[in-house]
């Protein structure tokens, strides 16, 4: 029997790893000593980047509406030692996607510079040694420029604390950034929170809590199904229904722990870490022994075979190993997706998954036609009918997920600035959906029910087996034998009751 804790008891090692790793950004973004780094000609800090939907106008002054960005106790330090002289601003720039051209420029079609350059300079477009930025056209008073400057001696500034409210829908960018080199040992401290009209869930995965609690609903109807009929005929429930029953128990408890997960998060506007390493970790374990029961089943374990074998048995935890590998790059990707990982960098873990998935695909069919045809050699036509149903839900939702993957990939390379943020959500929720579906159709097909176990292996097949084989071996190929070869028992109880050979082994199946 193949033994699946050796692969799954790693799952929540690897989730909790790498929720720690990998820096997912939440509504209410730290900075804790973030050092400036060089790029071109200016130091930056890159503050967060949200998508904020738009709200109505303050009130007053005191409140700033439902969607705002405000900047609390931003400070800038610098080294005792590099104290001794008066500095130029250090500034905080504020800016949506759409805008992001007015930020920077070049001289005669030059390489574009963010610090004002001695040519930029004659052409008396700006000040050398200042950031240059433009007002834009489409949102009038963007981007939104604030600064701070060392005095001598000092060896911190304060950003004065501010509330700048959001009146138009889009993706929203803060940098810090200074032209000075002499500053470039300076370190930010101090937080900024972004607020959505609905919460401090981040715009881009705002409507993934409603759909987490639409699909918590699905996955209760299914179970109310699944269990009735598991508690009506639990005398006749196969190992298989018993391995769906736990994907439908892991399915329940992950969009159960994903909502809550959301639903906090847009509460406090700080990712609740217990709550999404549960979340993670109950689907992946899901998605894990989800794969293995399909390729378990496709190899026809408990059909028409009573063992996989120990060769078998070995192949199939090599590639529970592939599956775990596939889901750890699937759960990176996901994190890029919601920190601030760029399209082609996400689409580098993607590559990898879509190769992995393609290598389960084929393993998977490839099971499938040799089950198919030993189910067509022995005549067994109530489990042939079921395999028949299972192989066309799979190839429909492989057709589906191909084309799927297809859109992804555009997607995500096309979308470097995370300007579609507003539908970024559908990728995750659509993969959500299909593997909903094809358990619905799995449930349907093998739902526990008084007739479960002609889907089971019996010592029946395997006497089939042996008397085909032995009877293949004694008689010679003849023309009359190709047309109908049959043992004197079987002959005698044909002719007694009218039943052929086909007809006997249909209801040795039944």
């Amino acid at each position: 029997m193949l033994r699946l804790s050796s692969v799954i008891t790693i799952l929540p090692l690897l989730a909790v790893l790498l929720l720690c790793a990998l820096r997912i950004e939440a509504s209410v973004h730290e900075y804790a000593g973030e050092k400036f780094v060089g790029k071109g000609n200016a130091f930056v800090v890159h503050g967060g980047s949200e998508g904020i939907y738009a709200s109505g106008p303050a009130l007053n002054e005191s409140s700033p509406g439902d969607s705002f960005i405000r900047l609390e106790k931003i400070v800038f330090r610098r080294p005792l030692d590099l104290s001794n002289f008066s500095s130029g601003s250090v500034h905080a720039i504020l800016f949506e996607v759409d805008d992001r051209e007015t930020i920077g420029g070049s001289a005669y079609g030059g390489q574009r510079a963010v610090c004002c350059t001695a040519d930029l300079a004659k052409l008396g477009v700006c000040k050398q040694g200042q950031i240059i930025h433009r007002p834009s056209t489409n949102n009038p008073g963007w981007p939104q420029v604030f600064g701070a400057s060392f005095d001598m001696d000092a060896t911190e500034t304060t950003l004065q604390p501010r509330s700048i409210q959001i009146t138009k829908t889009g993706m929203y960018n803060l940098y810090f950034i200074h032209c000075d080199p002499k500053l470039k040992e300076v370190t930010v401290d101090g937080k900024t929170v972004w607020k959505n009209p609905t919460g401090y869930l981040p715009g881009r995965m705002a409507p993934l809590m409603r759909f987490y609690g639409f699909m918590s609903l699905a996955f209760v109807l299914l179970g109310i199904f699944w269990f009735s009929q598991y508690a009506r005929f639990w005398r006749e429930v196969l190992p298989l229904q018993n391995c769906i029953t736990l994907v439908i128990t892991l399915g329940m408890f992950e969009m159960a722990l994903w909502y809550f997960d959301y639903a906090e998060f847009n509460e406090a506007g700080v990712r609740p870490t217990g709550i999404t390493v549960w979340a993670v970790t109950f689907g992946t374990v899901k998605r894990t022994v989800s794969r293995l029961i399909i390729l378990i089943v496709s190899m026809g374990y408990g059909v028409v075979r009573p063992t996989l074998g120990g060769l078998t048995s070995k192949v199939i935890l090599l590639g529970g190993t592939f599956f775990v590998a596939s889901e750890v790059l699937e759960l990176i990707e996901n994190v890029g997706a919601v920190s601030d990982l760029s399209g082609k960098a996400r689409l580098f873990f993607v590559l990898p998954v879509a190769i992995l998935d393609a290598f389960f695909i084929l393993w998977i069919f490839t099971s499938l036609s040799s089950t198919l045809n030993k189910l067509q050699a022995r005549r067994l036509s109530a489990k042939l009918d079921i395999y028949r149903k299972f192989t066309n839900a799979l190839a429909v939702a492989v057709i589906v997920s191909v084309g799927w993957i297809c859109y992804e990939l555009y997607f995500k390379s096309k979308d470097v600035y995370n300007e579609q943020w507003q539908n970024a959500w559908i990728i995750p929720a659509f993969w959500q959906v299909l593997s909903y579906s094809l358990l619905c159709v799995i449930c349907a097909l093998w739902a526990p029910s008084q007739n479960s176990m002609r889907y089971a292996y019996s010592s029946e097949d395997a006497a089939e087996d042996f008397d085909k084989d032995e009877t293949l071996k004694l008689i010679k190929p003849s023309p009359l034998a190709s047309k109908d070869v049959r043992s004197p028992e079987l002959r005698s109880v044909g002719s007694g009751n009218g039943l052929s050979h086909t007809d006997l082994q249909e209801e040795k199946t039944a």
